[in-house]
């Protein structure tokens, strides 16, 4: 069989792209790769990317380049999660507070993993995990 080398990108589907990519961007830091008016890509670390489309913006075929894209699209409260150290769960608390965001949950794994769960602007169901939550 051959082999699957991770996850490299992760798509939510926003109803204002520049309101969103800007929240990311402020929360995380991380920066632009594309933006259009129907998807905005930001680099997260590790190769990874997250893709964020506008609400409806994908559901007919998408030429590209080198092909077409299918079209695609989401709705509801979308749950991910972004990996941080076991050692930083208070500093993302404090940043999350300084950021106004609220917290919703703070769950603590019994293998000692921690994960913060909060609201991004969509109402997506975003998490601050540490790794160990799944070890």
């Amino acid at each position: 069989m051959p082999n699957v080398q991770g996850i490299l990108e992760t798509a939510l589907y926003v109803t204002d792209l520049p309101r969103s990519a800007q929240f990311y961007k402020r929360l995380f830091g991380f920066e632009t790769l594309i933006e259009d008016d129907r998807i905005h890509a930001l680099r997260v670390p590790g190769n990874q990317v997250l893709l964020l489309f506008r609400l409806g913006g994908s559901t007919r075929p998408t030429e590209a380049p080198g092909g077409t894209i299918p079209p695609h699209d989401g709705r509801g409260q979308i749950h991910m999660a972004f990996a941080i150290t076991a050692e930083e769960v208070e500093t993302w608390q404090t940043r999350l507070a300084e950021q106004g965001i609220p917290l919703e949950s703070h769950v603590r794994a019994g293998q000692g993993g921690h994960s913060l769960y909060f609201r991004d602007p969509d109402g997506h169901c975003i998490e601050l995990a540490t790794p160990s939550i799944w070890e």
